[in-house]
């Protein structure tokens, strides 16, 4: 006979987002302090490190745009699903993207110290030899991926919450963004502590 007292049960997709949005954290953060570190100059005109990020948004509507006007229209036809593919899965493409993004940003992020290194300039900070733009694929990829994660995310909340509480569901979805914007300074300050036992200016500090 089972008991009339359940045990409430953690919902697992109420942590998901926390991840992603740490990544997307990474676009006013690290990937600002990369872009101060190179060659920012096109002609006379020296491109801001943080208007990279427009690129995001850029990207972002086209991939909206891509993604209802024709990606849904091709997968109706096999899954039957108005929306193409459910929330979630949509979600899980996100994710994917997302981890694309970290590893693309790796290598880059690897060239670029590998550069800084060839040329002595890890320790004095100068300007390294390279443009801005090598940064550009990951803006790009982060927009495409907010395409399929953020939009299917913001729906997925308010398609499950119940009809009194679909304001508080779509929040929840800004919440945790802000959530990960403080992952993000825990873990970049936890990196730049460690590397500075090493002697060194320490993580995300030096060039």
């Amino acid at each position: 006979m089972p008991s009339p007292v359940t045990r409430k049960q953690r919902d697992p997709d109420s942590d998901s987002p926390f991840v992603p949005s740490t990544m997307i954290a990474q676009i006013g953060t690290l990937f600002v302090k990369q872009g101060t570190t190179l060659n920012r100059n096109v002609g006379n005109f020296k491109i801001p490190p943080a208007s990279l990020a427009g690129f995001v948004t850029i990207s972002m509507l086209i991939s909206v745009v891509l993604y209802d006007r024709f990606f849904v229209k091709l997968l109706k036809k096999w899954t039957k699903n108005p929306r193409g593919i459910s929330l979630l899965q949509r979600m899980g493409i996100g994710l994917v993207f997302h981890i694309v993004i970290m590893v693309v940003a790796s290598f880059t992020e690897r060239h670029r110290l590998d550069v800084a290194r060839a040329n002595g300039l890890v320790e004095n900070g100068n300007q390294v030899p390279l443009s801005i733009f090598i940064l550009l694929p990951q803006f790009l990829l982060m927009g495409t991926a907010d395409a399929f994660l953020e939009v299917a995310k913001i729906e997925f909340f308010y398609d499950q919450a119940p009809e009194s509480m679909k304001s508080l569901g779509t929040s929840y979805s800004m919440v945790s963004l802000g959530a990960g914007n403080f992952i993000s300074s825990f873990l970049l300050s936890t990196v730049s502590k460690i590397t500075r036992e090493d002697g060194h200016e320490g993580g995300f500090g030096t060039t």
